[in-house]
C-alpha cells in the first residue's frame, strides 16, 4: 500500500488502525527498509532458568511433596521454590515461581477437595435416599 501511494488514511482504515500508526509505520519503513517493520522478539530480563534446568525441576515435582521431605502430598508455592533451589541453586520469587509454572509449565491453580479420606461414598448415598428424608419435618 505504501508503494501504490495509498494515502495514511485510507490505509489506517483498511487495516484497522489510526492514522498516526501508519505515519510511524512509513517513517520507520523511509529510515530502515520494509525488514524494519518487522516484529522484534520480546526484550526484557532473561528467564532465571534455561530448559534444561526447567526439565530438571519438572522431574522433580513429577516425583511429589513427599519425596522432597515434605509432610502432605501437597505444593505450595514456597515448596515449589525450595525444590526450584535445590535442583538449580537458583533462588526465585513467588512471583517468579508462579510465572514458571503458569507460563513455561502451562500448569493452573488446583485446590484440593475438602473431603475427608475416610469418606466412604455408598454409605452417604444410602444415608441420603433413606435417611435423610426420614429427619425432615412432614407435613
Amino acid at each position: 500500500m505504501f508503494e501504490g501511494g495509498v494515502s495514511n488514511a485510507e490505509i489506517a482504515r483498511a487495516v484497522g488502525v489510526c492514522a498516526e500508526s501508519v505515519r510511524r509505520w512509513r517513517r520507520v519503513r523511509e529510515q530502515g527498509g520494509a525488514s524494519a517493520l518487522r516484529r522484534r522478539a520480546a526484550t526484557g530480563r532473561p528467564p532465571k532458568l534455561d530448559d534444561t534446568q526447567v526439565e530438571l525441576v519438572r522431574a522433580a515435582w513429577e516425583q511429589g511433596a513427599q519425596a522432597h521431605g515434605f509432610e502432605a502430598d501437597l505444593w505450595t508455592l514456597e515448596r515449589v521454590g525450595a525444590v526450584v533451589t535445590r535442583a538449580t541453586e537458583v533462588v526465585s520469587s513467588g512471583a517468579s515461581v508462579w510465572r514458571l509454572l503458569t507460563g513455561r509449565l502451562g500448569w493452573s491453580l488446583q485446590r484440593p477437595e475438602r473431603r475427608a479420606v475416610e469418606r466412604d461414598e455408598p454409605e452417604v448415598a444410602r444415608w441420603i435416599a433413606h435417611e435423610g428424608p426420614r429427619t425432615k419435618k412432614g407435613p
